[in-house]
């Protein structure tokens, strides 16, 4: 195949480009570098498979010659970076959404969309099924990416439905892995730095809030396969194992033999209670289940976290 993956520099889409690479595929990366990074993809550019086009996909996109899919993950993901770029974050889950479906229309290219477990929201149901609407307030802080993704769904399904255009969209749930910024800003960057560096291990609210970890090799196998099946409605993927965030905190202090205090700090707003996939779409049409330890893959974060710092 040969596909276009928006966002590709950044820290999923980097590992998505490797893995098409190995595949035998060729790939156009297209990313603005807002929170993309060129050494997430430098070990890339030797390969005669791959290119880099420096591009913001809100506006209009040509690629030359033919595109078998168009994978749209450009977009900041971090509440740190959707915070600071709001107005970009809502732009490129419509826009950029928009350009990159026309882009896959024309070029009769199968679309895939990243979304993401925040368009559940503060979820009223543990684990979140697909057939789950949500529970999110729109104009909060947290509104500009969750509203963004809601969005990007209903017009990825308004071209599949009206343009008969094969679509698949994905629901990702937290990913941690190499190539994580480190001002990222969520737990496990914050948690990691805080740890190697001996400073205070901030974890916000009482810490019983929880989570669920997938290893970034994971995530990538199973968009891979979801690519090359034939499911057009939303697909969660990431890893049922749910974890509070006090534990993580404990669970990485440890890892790191760091001395670190672990303190508290407020809430932010609209931080949700529980974030943890239900997998059993992704088991039984897919054959796919995440395979890395929470601990294995801890363990090669934190690896590249001490080397980066």
């Amino acid at each position: 195949m040969r596909v276009l993956i928006t966002g590709g520099a950044g820290f999923i889409g980097s590992h998505l480009c490797e893995l098409f690479l190995r595949e035998g595929h060729s790939v156009i990366c297209m990313d603005n570098l807002l929170t993309g990074r060129l050494e997430n993809i430098d070990a890339l550019f030797h390969n005669e498979r791959f290119s880099f086009v420096k591009q913001d996909v809100t506006n209009f996109i040509h690629v030359a010659g033919p595109l078998d899919a168009v994978l749209h993950f450009a977009s900041p993901a971090s509440p740190v970076d959707y915070l600071h770029f709001p107005i970009p974050t809502l732009k490129v889950g419509a826009l950029g959404t928009h350009k990159a479906l026309g882009l896959a229309k024309d070029k009769k290219a199968t679309f895939m969309l990243a979304s993401t477990s925040e368009i559940y929201g503060d979820p009223d149901v543990n684990p979140q099924p697909e057939r789950y609407w949500g529970n999110v307030n729109p104009i909060g802080p947290r509104g500009v990416y969750d509203e963004a993704k809601r969005f990007a769904e209903a017009m990825t399904m308004a071209y599949h439905r009206f343009h008969k255009m094969p679509v698949r969209i994905v629901r990702i749930f937290n990913t941690y892995g190499p190539r994580m910024r480190i001002q990222d800003g969520r737990a496990v960057p914050n948690f990691m730095t805080q740890a190697i560096k001996g400073r205070p291990i901030t974890v916000y609210g009482d810490g019983s809030q929880t989570r669920s970890l997938c290893y970034v090799s994971d995530l990538a196998s199973g968009l891979y396969k979801l690519l090359l099946s034939d499911i057009e409605t939303p697909v969660n993927i990431g890893n049922p194992h749910e974890i509070t965030v006090l534990e993580l905190a404990e669970t990485i202090k440890r890892l790191a033999r760091s001395k670190s205090k672990i303190i508290r700090k407020p809430l932010p707003a609209d931080d949700p209670k529980q974030r943890c996939p239900d997998i059993a779409l992704a088991k039984k049409r897919l054959g796919w289940s995440p395979k890395v330890q929470l601990e294995e893959g801890l363990k090669k974060t934190l690896g590249y976290f001490k080397a980066e710092l």
